[in-house]
């Protein structure tokens, strides 16, 4: 296991009613900006809930923040922090809200010029404004991390950063405000999660049993818990439960001290995003079994190991047992409604080409942290998926 450093200070409050605990954990003075999506959160309660709980503090609002939220519609936003001198930012919402307030929290104190430049040089980033969260999809984990994902419309880029000044002072966990969202929504955030964790952990071996039986079980249970929400015919409380924490747990940094990660699925699937808005779920579910595939005789000894312990394949042959957890893996996304092919969304030869032009004039080698897909493996991958 390799040397680290664990800083997660992110205070959980889980559970049916906790949005009344809000009093206790913002500021009693200060300004509030209180940041939402949609507005389905008028729908479902959640508004007035936030509201009560705020009492008698001052805030303003800021809605209709959209899924892959864009670098151009949060600029205003960060001129109304700033004018408005606002003290804490509430993020009402599921990633795209959580991230977008991240980025607003540490673009209002940015002292460069370009904001953007937070996205590429995470660095740059000295302060930010505190920041809570209720989280209303689980999926992306971004309520107990420090990253945040930001589309820049313009350039269609989808670049990301991270960086411990955005971690939220607190995260409210309710499984009871997931009851109104969409199956879809719900699915999408079981197969980000899961993919969360195969970024962790499908690599190379590093002597670290405690990550890998972490990564193992909240794996298991995304399965499980996963084909239970797409077919019960109503919202389950425990399954929720359990959904929502695996996602939090999926990426709260805990998995990744001491290993090998790899994130290609991942910055091949914001391309995706970036160019034809695909679901982010969506286009990782896509991407994977192409990863794996392209990565099978490199990483054989973890996917060997994925095999057994994920799916309960073993065998003499393990070529044959390795490409059976890739079939598994991908009907795994097919059982929960998700179809995983380029050609399914009408994507075709002339978005890889772009894909790879654009990777290019990045100056980028290396895809994965660990440094074993590197660009030359990137047509192969795609084109494995059309």
């Amino acid at each position: 296991m390799d040397n680290f450093e664990l800083y997660n200070p992110v205070r959980i409050l889980f559970g049916r009613g906790k949005i009344s605990e809000i009093d206790t954990h913002i500021p009693s003075k200060g300004k509030i900006m209180f940041c939402y999506g949609g507005g389905s959160i008028h729908k479902n309660g959640v508004y007035q809930q936030i509201v009560n709980a705020l009492g008698e503090r001052e805030y303003i609002e800021f809605g209709g923040i959209m899924p892959n939220p864009e670098y151009e519609f949060l600029l205003p936003a960060i001129e109304i922090v700033k004018k408005e001198k606002i003290d804490f930012l509430l993020a009402v919402g599921g990633g795209s809200v959580i991230d977008a307030v991240k980025f607003i929290a540490a673009a209002a104190n940015f002292e460069g010029s370009d904001p953007w430049t937070i996205l590429s040089e995470s660095s740059s980033v000295k302060s930010a404004i505190s920041i809570g969260v209720v989280l209303t999809l689980p999926a992306t984990g971004t309520e107990m991390n420090g990253n945040s994902v930001i589309t820049k419309k313009e350039t269609h880029d989808k670049l990301a950063f991270s960086t411990p000044f955005v971690l939220p002072k607190f995260s409210i966990l309710d499984p009871e405000l997931t009851y109104s969202l969409p199956q879809n929504q719900v699915i999408n955030g079981v197969i980000d999660a899961f993919i969360h964790v195969i970024e962790q952990y499908l690599t190379y071996p590093s002597d670290a049993p405690v990550q890998d039986a972490y990564a193992e079980s909240l794996m298991n249970i995304l399965k499980d818990e996963g084909q239970k929400a797409y077919t019960l015919e109503k919202p389950d409380y425990n399954n929720r439960a359990s959904i929502m924490w695996s996602a939090t747990n999926a990426l709260n940094h805990f998995l990744s001290m001491g290993v090998k990660t790899d994130w290609s699925t991942h910055l091949l699937g914001h391309e995706l995003t970036a160019l034809h808005g695909l679901d982010h779920a969506v286009t990782l579910a896509i991407i994977l079994p192409g990863v794996m595939e392209a990565m099978k005789e490199q990483r054989k000894e973890k996917l060997l190991q994925y095999a057994e312990n994920v799916w309960g394949l073993t065998g003499i042959d393990h070529n044959s047992v390795i490409e059976e957890s890739i079939l598994k893996t991908e009907q795994f996304f097919k059982d929960l409604g998700v179809k995983v092919r380029l050609s399914d969304y009408d994507i075709g030869q002339e978005t890889i080409e772009r894909i790879l032009e654009r990777l290019n004039s990045r100056g980028l080698t290396y895809l994965s942290r660990c440094s074993d897909v590197h660009l030359d493996h990137v047509r192969d991958i795609l084109e494995s998926r059309l």
